[in-house]
């Protein structure tokens, strides 16, 4: 009886085939950058001016809100502006489409939140797209504006 005897010599990679799977990969990743770099130029601009600030103390900080975020999380995205004069321009970047509500306050002591007095009222000046005059807390439906297809400009006085 013969035994029939397989040749099991390991394969090695050629250099051409190691080039191969080098560009393949590379284009792999480049691909995924461009693919990001197309999603992030989607969205619009919210450009928000804050103004009549009654001191050049502290930061102003925005925040980007969203239903499930306003008056219960941070924001969507938030930004913190040095103060030059009495107002500040901040612009918040590709927003995809959708409903949205700007919240500011002027962090005068730059602890990075609103500072409240004992029964319960802001000591820090604040405001809100829309600029509505609430008597009570804020709310979304109060604030919200839509972003559809174009950029927004946006004026809160604080």
């Amino acid at each position: 009886m013969k035994t029939l005897q397989k040749n099991h010599k390991p394969q090695l990679l050629n250099q051409n085939t190691i080039v191969k799977s080098f560009a393949l990969l590379l284009v792999c990743i480049l691909s995924s950058f461009v693919g990001q770099a197309q999603t992030e130029t989607k969205g619009h601009a919210i450009t928000v001016t804050v103004k009549n600030i009654k001191n050049t103390n502290g930061n102003v900080i925005l925040s980007l809100h969203n239903a499930s975020t306003f008056m219960k999380s941070k924001g969507l995205e938030s930004s913190a502006t040095k103060i030059n004069g009495d107002s500040v321009t901040f612009t918040f970047k590709n927003v995809i489409p959708g409903e949205y509500a700007i919240m500011g306050v002027h962090d005068e002591n730059s602890n990075n939140q609103m500072d409240f007095e004992l029964n319960g009222m802001p000591k820090e000046s604040y405001g809100m797209s829309n600029n509505p005059i609430l008597y009570g807390p804020p709310t979304f439906d109060a604030a919200k504006f839509e972003i559809k297809k174009e950029d927004v400009n946006i004026t809160i006085r604080f």
